[in-house]
């Protein structure tokens, strides 16, 4: 192992949390760590709350400084993207030109936004995705602005809280009926609506964009149900694609993702995949899962490094979230689709300083929990998610009874 190579794609989180692992397992043969942009690699949560709204600038949000990467012989290639995979021969081929060695690779490749073919080349458009992205919408955020957000997921709804907070005037779009339909339940959908609405966030349900119009930067959006909405500024969220195109031309199975084992492992044995762009079966859910968190893209990086370095460890955790709107931080532990029971902890309120927790039961078995500042919850479902555990949901929605107490309580199997 002292003399074998492993190359990592991908410089975000995943990429930089195996790199740092394969040397606290013990790797003692070289690591490079490619990433396609030019900068040091950031922290990407604060995009959309704090870097936005410049509380904390891009320095400040460094995974690891410079140091860190040389301390612990990591190569660090910035700027460069991967042409192709040779899996024959293990070599990579650079965009410029320059190929590279593997015996080890992990693609911590992510996911890109996906795009809605609306404006042409009308300026003051944006998606968000990189640090450059956030900063030119920041350089354009103006009091008094009007606002477009196509997408009530929750980088369309962290941007509408930090736009509004900026005093623009934010309307945003979404097809569904409601506010993170796929993701979350009415209670908490509702109570986020009357939040955001609470600071002058407009919404318009069940309905789409079909034309962002101006002659050289954007004047206004044209809907569906006809309405003509002017706007300074439009930021579309509608989701993200896992970046697979590297994966397939090299012959990697991709479905929903690049396919890898429990082990992190793709088809091919001396490649692993970790984070955004990886599809791992799920013991706890039982079926294929691809999730997009920093959580994920952590946890999973560290097992593929530890299996890279020999060890078999398997990933399978609880999936966690977690999204900051205004002053309220909302954690989720577990996926709540395919419920067929849902208590609720605490009073919802208006959409202030409330503080409640929704659980989901599937067959009696707690699967997933949103708390609405409630870490106590949060802390306490996820163990009881990990363990599969059937709780008395009289219990849970017990106010006098400590969310430490519930693993204590019969188990209702």
């Amino acid at each position: 192992m002292s003399n074998e190579s492993c190359v990592i794609v991908g410089a975000s989180h995943a990429g930089v949390s195996l790199a740092m692992q394969l040397r606290r397992e013990g790797w003692q043969g070289s690591i490079t760590l490619l990433g396609a942009e030019s900068e040091l690699p950031y922290h990407r949560p604060p995009l959309s709350k704090e870097f936005l709204g410049g509380a904390k600038e891009l320095d400040a949000m460094r995974l690891r400084p410079a140091k860190a990467f040389a301390d612990n012989d990591i190569k660090l290639i910035l700027g460069q993207s991967v042409l192709s995979v040779n899996r024959e021969k293990k070599v990579l081929e650079l965009q410029e030109g320059e190929t590279l060695h593997y015996d080890k690779l992990a693609l911590c490749v992510g996911a890109s936004v996906r795009h809605l073919a609306l404006s042409g080349d009308v300026e003051n458009v944006f998606y968000l995705r990189t640090a450059a992205d956030s900063e030119l919408l920041r350089q354009r955020v103006e009091p008094g602005k009007k606002a477009v957000i196509i997408g009530a997921g929750y980088i369309g709804l962290e941007v509408a809280a930090q736009l509004s907070s900026m005093d623009v005037q934010v309307t945003v779009l979404e097809s569904e009926s409601r506010i993170l339909n796929r993701v979350t339940s009415e209670p908490v959908s509702d109570y986020l609506t009357r939040l955001h609405e609470k600071h002058g966030v407009q919404f318009r349900f069940n309905t789409r964009a079909t034309a962002i119009q101006g002659e050289n930067q954007v004047e206004s959006v044209l809907l569906s149900n006809g309405e003509d909405l002017d706007a300074d500024l439009v930021v579309i969220g509608v989701g993200i694609e896992p970046n697979t195109a590297l994966a397939e031309t090299a012959g990697l199975v991709v479905n929903n993702g690049i396919v890898v084992d429990e082990f992190a492992r793709t088809n091919d044995p001396d490649i692993f995949a970790a984070g955004d762009c990886a599809c791992h079966p799920s013991q706890l859910y039982q079926r294929p899962l691809r999730l997009e968190s920093v959580q994920n893209a952590n946890d999973q990086a560290r097992v593929a490094a530890a299996n890279i370095c020999g060890k078999q460890t398997v990933y399978d955790v609880v999936p966690w979230f977690w999204s900051d709107q205004y002053a309220l931080k909302l954690q989720t532990a577990g996926l709540q689709d395919g419920h067929d029971q849902l208590v609720l902890r605490g009073d919802p309120g208006e959409g202030g300083d409330d503080s409640f927790a929704v659980l989901y039961l599937r067959k009696g078995v707690l699967i997933a929990a949103d708390c609405v500042a409630r870490p106590k919850e949060f802390m306490a479902c996820k163990a009881l998610i990990k363990a599969a555990a059937k709780p008395d949901p009289a219990v849970l929605a017990d106010e006098s009874v400590e969310p430490a107490k519930w693993m204590e309580a019969p188990d209702q199997a």
